[in-house]
């Protein structure tokens, strides 16, 4: 989608007025959502023994509504990165939890509208989450993620807007640097019975850096009925296609500071690209009976295809067991979760349980092929890879909480997981041989927390639990010792996790603070880089703990501040050897105990202040990220930074509720030279992903 030059033309004079932006309210806590995330229907947020945050998505935004990271600033102990490659997806981890991810999602669990974003071997995806109808993101950190089964250090959940009644059509256009453009809309109303939300939206860029292009296609619908007087079903679609999304690769140091822009040469020389296509299919069930029992229910199946060209030498691929430059992978999955809850009294006081079961079911074909045909590079070539993999969940999980007292109440949780992998074999060769196999992780993860209300308007809680996260398909791949077959040796990494919290709520003012301790066991980190092949090992202990606060305060009518900061200490608890060098095969460097774990920030920290009265607002926004280790041996660390965002916009209003809205946002203000994100471990010392130079978004929203 390219916007005329008119278009662009009458966007840019409508963006000149002295205007000012308004983005999303601040991330707030919001007792009638959050809930769901801890799976409680009469409790608040407010009184869960959790970390819990809510982000509005449908208030008034200036951003170019793409990827989710532009939207979770303002959550404490959320690191949300914006790879400037749509290629690969956004970086994200909670805690340090996921830090290691060189694409992809992984140690954190993710959820669409209900429906598992999170595969059965606990890797994940963003790309499909659809801004555009979004209603609003929860996000839960702590012990109590644990009850979402398998890779869950955290729990980010998306949900769309619900229909309502009279309807409403919003239509959004923006353009910006680097040849950015987006064309978006959304059709929520209500007849009768059924409601519905229709939301698509089509983003193009040329990229930041060179050999960057790419395109993407979204839409998402959800259609609600309602079941008697409380009771919904909704079916909820997604259509997601990204087409040879140019891949810039990572730069080193030098490459960077030579010029930020750049692609890495053999990204142009193999035409790196990624080509992804998902289409997904969800019910879900809410139907409450008599006036203390309810169902909850969720079934879904989807299929995502994923075709990717590497980089890989052609001489790499000599080896016979090397599964090529070409990744043509393709994945059916589905599943149902279904939970019956029950609100009383015991013993005098009010109590709520829940019980469930989840079953999760990941086919995945996967193929590789050569990246070369004769002398020409970046096609597809000869098969080298042929295996059909499953992955599966069976899981038990129940909860209650109980108001023990006046001030005080309880939350106990536990859940049974089994994760099975399994792998057939269809390439092979005298040289190759079968490489089938299985393996089955099996753990019970349990969770309490303590709720003590000195005041109406204060809170204090603790909370433990444990927590567990199996290595996925790609780092089962292959084996460490260089032999054939899946690395069935690798353990799950156990988690036992602590945390100490303080909420306040009173009048204009909330305020949140937690202290939190992650110890890990059998923690997980490559072992080396051969050929474009990464095996994984695991390294023993590892800790994560810190400290994170927020705050949202309206200052008068017009004006409200938001705050987050947090502090994190993430390293190795034990030594171990690792590779350090492009082409090693057998580890033989040594990481020190103590050492920071890659990929995590010590601090971060995020302002914004906001104006808005009725046509006219503005923002303005600090983001900061101290320095990132980009290997398990810390050689190399992404500097710190600071950065400065500001926005403006400007509304009309008509009679009959129709609405324009002129919107424009500089991100990078003061144009500082940044690593947005890193490549954690990239076995050609290739970590640096640049951030942009200051950049201008304009944009213009309809309503009616």
């Amino acid at each position: 989608m390219t916007l005329p030059p008119r278009a662009l033309l009458a966007l840019a004079v409508a963006i000149a007025l002295p205007v000012q932006a308004q983005q999303a309210p601040p991330a707030a806590t919001l007792d009638r959502i959050t809930v769901e995330a801890a799976r409680l229907r009469g409790v608040s947020a407010f009184d869960t023994p959790a970390s819990l945050d809510s982000v509005d998505l449908r208030a008034d935004n200036a951003s170019a509504g793409v990827n989710v990271s532009e939207r979770l600033g303002g959550v404490p102990g959320v690191l949300a990165r914006d790879r400037q490659n749509y290629a690969q997806d956004t970086q994200l981890s909670i805690r340090g939890f996921g830090a290691r991810a060189t694409f992809g999602v992984r140690g954190v669990r993710l959820y669409a509208d209900g429906v598992p974003a999170t595969m059965p071997d606990g890797q994940g995806q963003l790309s499909h989450f659809n801004l555009m109808g979004g209603d609003r993101v929860e996000v839960l950190r702590g012990p109590f993620s644990a009850l979402y089964g398998n890779s869950s250090g955290g729990v980010l959940q998306f949900f769309s807007a619900d229909g309502q009644a009279p309807g409403e059509v919003d239509v959004r256009a923006g353009a910006g640097s680097y040849g950015s453009r987006s064309l978006g809309a959304r059709w929520l109303g209500r007849q009768g019975r059924v409601d519905y939300n229709l939301a698509a939206s089509v983003f193009d860029t040329d990229g930041y850096r060179q050999h960057s292009a790419a395109r993407r296609e979204s839409a998402n619908a959800k259609v609600g009925m309602a079941l008697g007087e409380q009771g919904r079903l909704q079916l909820v679609a997604n259509h997601l296609d990204v087409p040879d999304a140019q891949d810039p690769l990572g730069l080193s140091r030098a490459q960077w500071r030579a010029d930020p822009r750049q692609a890495t040469a053999v990204a142009t020389q193999f035409n790196t690209r990624k080509s992804v296509r998902q289409d997904q299919l969800g019910l879900v069930l809410d139907l409450p009976f008599g006036e203390q029992h309810s169902v909850h229910a969720v079934a879904y199946g989807g299929q995502r295809d994923v075709t990717q060209y590497l980089a890989i030498p052609v001489a790499a691929q000599a080896n016979p067991l090397n599964s090529g430059g070409v990744i043509d992978l393709g994945n059916d999955y589905g599943g149902v979760d279904a939970r019956w809850s029950w609100q009383g009294q015991w013993a005098g006081h009010a109590v709520e349980t829940s019980v469930g079961v989840t079953a999760d079911r990941q086919n995945q074909q996967r193929r590789g092929y050569e990246n070369f045909a004769g002398n020409q590079l970046g096609v597809q070539g000869a098969l080298r890879r042929d295996e059909r993999n499953r992955a599966e969940n069976r899981d038990g999980y129940a909860q209650l909480w109980w108001q023990l007292a006046d001030r005080w109440s309880l939350l106990l949780g536990a859940r049974r997981s089994a994760v099975e992998f399994r792998s057939a074999d269809h390439y092979v060769t005298a040289a190759n041989p079968d490489d089938s196999g299985h393996v089955r992780y099996t753990q019970t993860t349990p969770v309490a927390g303590v709720m003590f209300a000195p005041t109406a308007h204060w809170r204090l809680y603790a909370s433990l639990g444990r927590g567990f996260e199996t290595p996925t398909f790609n780092e089962l791949g292959y084996r460490a010792d260089g032999g054939a077959g899946l690395a069935l040796d690798l353990q799950p990494a156990i988690s036992r996790h602590i945390e100490l919290g303080n909420k306040w709520r009173q009048g204009a003012l909330e305020w949140e603070l937690a202290l939190f301790r992650a110890d890990t066991d059998d923690e997980l980190s490559v072992a080396s880089n051969l050929g474009g092949r990464s095996t994984y090992r695991n390294v023993g202990r590892a800790r994560r703990q810190g400290v994170e606060t927020g705050l949202s305060l309206s200052l008068g009518q017009d004006w409200q501040w938001q705050l987050a900061y947090t502090w994190l200490q993430a390293s190795f608890r034990d030594g171990f050897l690792t590779c350090a060098r492009s082409g090693c095969a057998t580890p033989d460097t040594p990481v020190a105990a103590g050492t920071r774990i890659p990929g995590t920030a010590r601090q971060q920290f995020y302002s914004r202040l906001a104006w808005e009265p009725a046509r006219w607002s503005a923002a303005m926004e600090v983001t900061a990220v101290s320095s990132v280790s980009v290997n398990d041996i810390g050689s190399e660390s992404a500097p710190g930074y600071a950065l400065l965002n500001l926005e403006a916009a400007r509304r009309w209003t008509w009679p009959g509720s129709s609405s324009l809205r002129a919107f424009a946002r500089i991100e990078n203000a003061l144009d500082r030279d940044y690593a947005g994100s890193v490549i954690v471990n990239e076995g050609n010392a290739r970590y640096y992903e640049p951030g942009p130079e200051r950049s201008l978004w304009l944009g213009l929203e309809w309503k009616h």
